[in-house]
């Protein structure tokens, strides 16, 4: 007995049909330069641990404000301790 292989069936509905011959190359390419772009790609086991560009972004947001109290608190602390030395 022969084992008939199945014709792989279009499963691309004729209101999807794109006419390639109006296809422009690059269409975007000059938006995307004078507006900028910034792709970040990051290792999978850090793409693991967000679901979203959203989850990241506040990540990465929460560790900026981190910062920047750390460098104030940080900033006082060293013109303080040079004042008492100067003093």
């Amino acid at each position: 007995m022969k084992v008939r292989k199945k014709k792989a069936a279009d499963e691309l509905r004729p209101e999807y049909d794109f006419d390639y011959s109006k296809a422009v190359r690059g269409k975007y390419y000059r938006r995307l330069i004078e507006e900028g772009s910034n792709v970040v790609v990051l290792e999978p086991d850090i793409a693991k641990a967000f679901r979203d560009s959203i989850s990241v972004n506040k990540a990465l947001r929460s560790l900026l404000d981190l910062t920047r109290s750390t460098k104030r608190l940080t900033s006082r602390s060293t013109r303080r301790s040079k004042e008492l030395r100067a003093g």
